[in-house]
This record gives C-alpha cells, structure tokens and sequence, in this order.
C-alpha cells in the first residue's frame, strides 16, 4: 500500500498529513521524517490521519515515535481525522489518552489547550 505524507506550517506548528497506508513497509519512512521535523517548545506537531487507509502495529509505533520526538523538543502532538479502525486501536491500547485526538486538523487548538500530549 502506498504512503503519501505531505507537510505543511500551520500557526500552531507543523502539520503531517498522512494518505494511504502506514505499515511495516511504509511507517520507517514516515519515522525518518519525523526526526527531522524542527519543533520548538510549546508548538504542536499535528499528524492528520483523514487520508490514511491501513495502520498497522508498525504504523502504531511510528505514531509513538512522533510522541516521543514531540515529548523531546517539549512541544505537543495532536492526532487529527482518525480512521475509526485506528481510533478503535488507540483506545484498546489506551494511546488515546497520551495522544490528543481531534476531528480534523482544523480543530486542532494551539498548544497547551487541547490536553493529551
């Protein structure tokens, strides 16, 4: 399945909208480019799932590898748009309540207001 990962600035910080499937074969892409996103304290990085169509357990920990590059800079992380099968996932293994979890990216509040993270 193919990843598409397209970046874009938004007043809150950088927004990763992710297309397609992130898999075993597809989510070290998607980690390589997280580590080089530039974050500084208090921005958010927003990782927009509305396009993707597969996660899988590889996917899942790309997704707690952007956590964790977030948690690292001391900046936040929000997940926008989240297919009901992956937000199923999240919440079976209780990511849901590390990530902040909004509808769409619009949504998505600046830093320090939307919990999670």
């Amino acid at each position: 399945m193919r990843l598409k990962i397209t970046t874009r600035d938004a007043a809150t910080g950088p927004v990763l909208e992710i297309s397609g499937g992130l898999d075993y074969d597809n989510a070290p892409r998607l980690q390589q480019l997280i580590a080089t996103v530039a974050l500084r304290p208090g921005q958010r990085l927003v990782l927009d799932l509305g396009g993707m169509e597969f996660c899988d357990s590889s996917g899942i920990s790309s997704l707690i590898a952007a956590h964790n590059h977030a948690r690292a800079a001391r900046a936040d992380i929000a997940l926008a748009a989240v297919p009901a099968s992956t937000l199923r996932t999240l919440r079976i293994v209780g990511l849901d309540q590390i990530f902040a979890i909004y509808p769409d990216s619009d949504a998505v509040p600046p830093s320090g207001n939307g919990g999670g993270g």
